[in-house]
C-alpha cells in the first residue's frame, strides 16, 4: 500500500453540495457569487473540503451520472454575473434568457478581444475532447433525439458527413467551444478561490459514460456496441442496499481489451481533465474495475453476471502516467476481497457510511469502531434519505435503540450524534452532506435510486443557515482535531 501525502495525509471534515444547489437567482445554482460564499462559509466553518457530483452537462433528467460528455461541463452552472463582469454581458441587471447566445455574440463582435488568444489556447490544449463534443452538440440540436437515430452517415461518422455537418453548423460548433471555455475559466476562478482558503475540491466520476454522449459517439469501437450503435451488454448492479430487484442503468460496457491495447489512453485523459477539475476524485462504482456486473441488453438487472474487470493493470498504467493517485475509491456494494485488494494495493481510501452501520452486528464494516484512518466517513451520501429522514421513516425501532445505546444515549436530536460519529471517526477524512448541516429531513435529499423522477433539484437559501452555525461547525471540527493550527 502506498501511503497517502500531501493533503490527504491529515485529518479534514467537508461538506457535500453539488452547484446546482446553491442559492441564486436562476433556476439552479451556478459559479457566480453564491459559490464564493459557500467557500467563505466552509472555511469560516472549520472545513477544509467541499466535495461536489460530476459536473458535467446533463440529459433531460438533470442526473449528473448520466452526461452528454466525460470531459465538458455543464452550461448550466456558467454565472451569468461573471460573463458581465468579464465584459460579455452589458447589461446584467435585465434579466437574458439566454445569457450565453448574448455573450458568445458579444464574443464574435470582438473579434480583437486580448482573451482570443486565451480562447484559442484552450481550445488547442482541449481539442482531444472538444472537437467532437462541440460537432456531438451542434448534430444532436440540429436532429434531436440520440446519436443513434441520426442520419446512418451522421450515426457512423462518415468523414464527407462530418465534413458537410461543420460546414453548416461551423457556427454553433464555435458556440460550443465557447461556453466550455467559459465554463472552466469560471471553474478554475472559484477553484483558485477555495484553495487559498485552505479548501481542496473534491469531485465524483462514473466508471461508466452515458450512451448518449459524445465519448460513446466518437468512440464507439471502445464499447460493447452493434453496428447500429446499440449495446451489445449493458452497466448495472445485482440487488443490494438501494434496491431489491438491482438496477439496470443502461450504460454500454467498455471492451476493456481494446482499452488495454493502446495503455488506456482514453481513461488517462478522462482522468486528466478530472484532476484538472479538482484536488481529490472519487470514482463512482470503483468495484466494477475487478469485475462489472454485465446485463443482456433489455434484460433485467437480476439476469446479469459478473465478469473481470481490468484490476491492477489498469492502475499501474495509470499510475505510471498520473504518478500517485489523489483518488478516493466508492466501494459499496457487493465487495469481495479482490474489490478490496485492488483499493489496498493503490492506497485508496475507501468509504464508510454511517447509516449502513446499524441494522446488523458489531462486524459491521460502517461502525465507527471497524474504521480505518484511509477511508472517508459519511453520515449519508446523495443517494441516501436524508439523515434526519433516515431516523425518522428508515429505522425501525430495534435499529434506533441500537444506535442510540452505540452512541452513549445522546440528548442531541438527530442528525446531530451521526455528525459528531463522522467527525469523531479515525477516517482521515469526514463529509456531511449538506441537507444533515441543516436538519433537513426526506423531503430535502438529492436522489432516490432506481426512479427517475422528483431527483437533483433540492437547493438551499442562505436564510437556511443559522447565525451560530459556523461557529458551531468549527468548534466541533477543532474538537475532533480536523482544524490544523487555527485553519481549515
Amino acid at each position: 500500500m502506498t501511503p497517502p501525502t500531501g493533503p490527504q495525509a491529515r485529518r479534514r471534515a467537508g461538506i457535500l453540495l453539488h452547484p446546482t444547489s446553491l442559492p441564486g437567482p436562476g433556476g439552479g445554482g451556478d459559479l457566480g457569487p453564491d459559490a464564493y460564499r459557500f467557500a467563505d462559509f466552509l472555511h469560516a466553518a472549520g472545513f477544509s473540503v467541499w466535495q461536489t457530483l460530476p459536473l458535467g452537462p446533463t440529459h433531460e433528467d438533470g442526473s449528473p451520472y448520466q452526461c452528454l460528455s466525460a470531459h465538458a461541463g455543464n452550461p448550466d452552472l456558467v454565472a451569468p454575473r461573471i460573463l458581465h463582469e468579464d465584459g460579455w454581458l452589458e447589461d446584467f441587471s435585465e434579466p437574458d434568457e439566454d445569457p450565453l447566445r448574448t455573450a458568445y455574440q458579444a464574443f464574435c463582435r470582438n473579434a480583437g478581444h486580448p482573451d482570443r488568444a486565451a480562447f484559442q489556447a484552450f481550445a488547442s490544449e482541449q481539442e482531444h475532447w472538444l472537437d467532437d463534443f462541440a460537432l456531438f452538440m451542434a448534430i444532436r440540436e440540429e436532429h434531436g433525439g440520440p446519436w443513434w437515430h441520426w442520419p446512418p452517415a451522421l450515426r457512423d461518422r462518415a468523414p464527407e458527413a462530418l465534413a458537410d455537418a461543420h460546414r453548416r453548423r461551423g457556427d454553433e460548433v464555435d458556440f460550443h467551444r465557447f461556453v466550455q471555455w467559459q465554463f472552466f475559466r469560471q471553474w478554475d476562478g472559484l477553484k483558485a478561490y477555495a484553495n487559498q482558503r485552505g479548501i481542496l475540491l473534491f469531485g465524483d466520476m462514473p466508471i461508466f459514460v452515458a450512451h448518449d454522449s459524445s465519448e460513446v459517439w466518437a468512440h464507439r469501437d471502445l464499447f460493447a456496441l452493434d453496428a447500429e450503435g446499440q449495446p451489445e451488454t449493458v452497466a448495472g448492479v445485482p440487488p443490494d442496499y438501494f434496491s431489491e430487484t438491482g438496477q439496470y442503468w443502461g450504460n454500454p460496457h467498455y471492451r476493456w481489451d481494446r482499452l488495454a491495447a493502446d495503455d488506456y489512453q482514453w481513461w488517462i485523459q478522462r482522468l486528466r481533465t478530472q484532476l484538472r477539475l479538482f484536488d481529490w476524485v472519487r470514482i463512482d462504482h470503483f468495484r466494477g474495475f475487478a469485475a462489472f456486473w454485465e446485463i443482456p441488453a433489455g434484460a433485467s438487472a437480476t439476469e446479469g453476471r459478473w465478469i473481470p474487470g481490468p484490476g491492477h493493470d489498469f492502475f499501474r498504467e495509470v499510475e505510471k502516467a498520473l504518478g500517485q493517485l489523489p483518488l478516493v475509491a466508492e466501494d459499496l456494494g457487493v465487495i469481495t476481497p479482490e474489490v478490496n485488494a485492488l483499493r489496498d494495493d493503490f492506497g485508496l481510501p475507501g468509504m464508510k457510511i454511517l447509516q449502513f452501520g446499524f441494522d446488523s452486528d458489531a462486524e459491521n464494516p460502517y461502525l465507527p469502531h471497524n474504521h480505518c484512518p484511509n477511508s472517508v466517513v459519511y453520515t449519508g451520501t446523495h443517494d441516501n434519505n436524508t439523515t434526519l429522514g433516515w431516523w425518522q421513516e428508515d429505522c425501525p425501532e430495534w435499529v434506533q435503540e441500537r444506535v442510540l445505546e452505540y452512541l452513549g444515549r445522546p440528548g442531541e436530536p438527530m442528525p446531530w450524534p451521526l455528525i459528531r460519529a463522522a467527525l469523531a471517526s479515525v477516517a482521515r477524512t469526514a463529509v456531511v452532506p449538506m441537507q444533515d448541516l441543516l436538519e433537513l429531513g426526506a423531503a430535502y435529499r438529492m436522489n432516490e435510486p432506481a426512479t427517475v423522477e422528483g431527483n437533483w433539484g433540492w437547493r438551499f437559501d442562505w436564510q437556511d443557515i443559522p447565525e451560530d452555525m459556523a461557529s458551531r461547525a468549527r468548534y466541533l471540527n477543532g474538537l475532533y482535531g480536523r482544524v490544523e493550527d487555527g485553519h481549515p
